[in-house]
């Protein structure tokens, strides 16, 4: 913009005083435009905020099976841009994370009629002693007087059980089936979020190295290296050590004679991912079998043994599996598991670990020391 000033002078009255500078310096246009970004950023996370988790779950299921998904995409399709590599390997991964649960359910379902009739038996006769109880010193007497009295008298059951009733039962199956709605659609966004990831993995990988070195410089590319390690090997150890404790335990289950044992060992897997779940499976498996057992020493046996994989296993197996590979320290993984979960719930048992590589891999880039 040309500014004039009035003079006296032949020239018309008019002199050129220059253009006018602008009022905002760099500085203060780069503070702006950072302020912008972070507010399209924040407003762009409250929008999505429903589906967040479904987002982060794909995103942690693609940088983890993405070194199975280039090997099965060279075998599937050597044009980079066909669609059928991803779309074939989304359905599969689908269908991987599916079939536990359906089996589950299945056997769920299977022993829901078994599950009836024992209601029904309770209810018309009460529950009996269990010959163990009488045995026990001490309070065995004690107890087994109790037991008469409240579990064993069929009137008393019924008390307890009649707010079992079919409106109780039909307002909480409502509940459940909208849940697992929610879930079910929750559960197709990840998927089809996973098949964009694995369709364009080249490329969003290319900008995340670009905006890491934007934001760090030259070390953000280790760190995002970094990150993606601490994801592969965070899925992988906890799937893999679940696998095992749910075998481990589930062998008990068989040469205990636990009833369902296909049920409990595939509910101990599932739960073996989830801090303490495993161990509510376990103590299940192992009250049913006391139920059914003349002895104590095989209810007993089982969960001793069940505790002892589950200790093992949550803290030496799966921090080594994690910590191996990620290169963490074994305490900053079992801290990350931890806080992880209290944090951020169930998806919290892969972020936390992945947190606390890269807070360690930053550290590292500070100091100067290689990992």
């Amino acid at each position: 913009m040309q500014l004039y000033e009035l003079t006296s002078s032949n020239d018309g009255g008019l002199r050129s005083i220059g253009k006018l500078e602008p009022t905002f310096d760099s500085r203060t246009r780069a503070i702006a435009q950072l302020a912008i970004a972070i507010a399209v950023v924040l407003l762009a996370l409250w929008v999505v905020r429903e589906f967040l988790v479904a987002l982060t779950w794909a995103a942690l299921i693609a940088i983890a099976i993405w070194p199975v998904y280039i090997q099965f995409a060279r075998l599937i399709s050597r044009r980079r841009a066909s669609l059928s590599a991803p779309l074939l390997f989304t359905l599969l991964t689908g269908l991987v994370l599916l079939v536990p649960l359906i089996l589950v359910a299945h056997q769920i379902a299977q022993g829901s009629g078994a599950f009836l009739r024992a209601l029904y038996r309770l209810r018309e006769s009460g529950i009996a002693v269990p010959v163990w109880l009488v045995q026990l010193p001490i309070a065995g007497q004690n107890l087994e007087l109790w037991w008469r009295a409240n579990l064993g008298n069929p009137d008393v059951l019924r008390e307890w059980l009649r707010g079992v009733n079919i409106e109780t039962l039909t307002s909480w199956t409502g509940a459940l089936g909208g849940a697992l709605l929610h879930r079910l659609f929750l559960f197709a966004i990840t998927l089809i979020a996973l098949f964009v990831a694995l369709r364009d993995g080249d490329w969003l990988a290319d900008r995340a190295l670009t905006t890491a070195d934007n934001l760090v410089g030259h070390r953000g590319a280790r760190l995002v290296s970094r990150i993606a390690d601490a994801i592969r090997a965070t899925v992988n150890g906890t799937i893999a050590a679940a696998i095992l404790k749910g075998a481990a335990i589930g062998i008990a289950y068989v040469a205990m004679g636990v009833p369902h044992p296909l049920l409990f060992a595939a509910l101990t897997t599932a739960l073996a991912m989830v801090p303490l779940g495993a161990w509510i499976a376990l103590t299940t498996a192992a009250l049913i079998l006391a139920s059914h057992s003349s002895a104590l020493l095989a209810p007993v046996g089982l969960f001793v043994f069940g505790a002892a994989i589950l200790l093992i296993g949550d803290n030496l197996v799966q921090p080594a599996l994690i910590g191996g590979t990620a290169q963490l320290p074994f305490l900053l993984v079992l801290i990350g598991i931890l806080g992880g979960v209290e944090s951020f719930g169930l998806i919290g048992l892969f972020l936390g670990p992945v947190i606390m590589a890269a807070l360690l891999t930053v550290w590292r880039e500070l100091i100067g020391v290689e990992p």
